[in-house]
């Protein structure tokens, strides 16, 4: 089993993600191969939570262009997790 910090990259911060803290859910970028229950399990560990549920994400790459040179940006994979009612994860308690 990989450690947690090899499969949770960062935090996703963005407007539509700051909204669903809301809804006792947020969104972190993974490793690209992490499963589902990988995810969970180092969110559970990382943060001392329970997790109800998680949805995964997978976002293509876009093409960038410098001059005449094009290149792609990395294929990248969100989750989204939803946390146990009651919970709450406090670095995003600032947001």
């Amino acid at each position: 089993m990989r450690d947690a910090r090899d499969v949770l990259k960062r935090p996703v911060i963005s407007e539509k993600s700051v909204g669903l803290i809301e809804e006792n859910k947020y969104s972190f970028w993974v490793d690209t191969a992490a499963n589902k229950i990988e995810i969970k399990n180092a969110v559970e560990k990382m943060f001392k939570v329970k997790v109800v549920d998680v949805r995964t994400i997978n976002v293509n790459g876009k093409k960038k262009r410098v001059g005449k040179h094009v290149g792609r940006t990395a294929d990248r994979k969100k989750a989204i997790v939803t946390l146990k009612a009651g919970d709450r994860i406090e670095g995003f308690a600032g947001l």
